[in-house]
């Protein structure tokens, strides 16, 4: 088969045109949950530790479960293409705002995250959204995908993951990047 001329402009043309769409996919600024931070949590005592509030989050729930999609749209090819910095603050702010919808999911009938499990099933092992094209559970994100050996290795991880539970580090007002 012969491509002329004419042919191949055109295709090496679609070809710059469809690039920089497909590395844009994916917002790595985390602009959308930064936003719902900022308006959601507040910091107190000089910034040393932080207030969430879901009310604010119930009011603003659409643009949540919106940033929650376009996680649960990344692959795991795409993510396999992200920098080691990337990934990281991908899986931390998915971690975080998965979090939050949990809490969401009974918010304002719950005291702790706690009952949102049972005796058999600690809420962190539930599985309940799409990540890298698998169901997944906070446990799974946290343990085999952000702790895991060799993974990312880095003692910030420790005060960046957050539980929602008493003793857990504070949920920042912006996202990691």
């Amino acid at each position: 088969m012969r491509i002329n001329r004419r042919h191949w402009m055109v295709l090496c043309g679609a070809t710059a045109l469809t690039r920089p769409v497909l590395s844009a996919a994916f917002d790595h600024s985390h602009a959308a949950w930064s936003r719902l931070l900022k308006q959601q949590v507040l910091l107190q005592r000089g910034g040393q530790a932080s207030q969430v509030h879901y009310a604010g989050f119930v009011a603003q729930r659409s643009e949540l479960q919106s940033y929650l999609r376009q996680l649960s749209l990344v692959s795991q090819v795409q993510f396999d293409g992200f920098s080691r910095a990337q990934q990281m603050a991908f899986l931390i702010n998915a971690y975080n705002a998965f979090t939050v919808e949990l809490i969401l999911t009974r918010y304002p009938d719950l005291k702790s995250i706690k009952d949102l499990g049972s005796f058999v099933q600690s809420p962190w092992k539930k599985k309940f959204f799409r990540l890298l094209g698998q169901e997944r559970s906070l446990d799974e994100v946290e343990h085999e995908m952000i702790r895991a050996p060799g993974a990312f290795d880095d003692p910030r991880i420790h005060v960046a993951v957050v539980c929602a539970s008493i003793g857990c580090p504070m949920l920042r007002n912006e996202a990691f990047v």
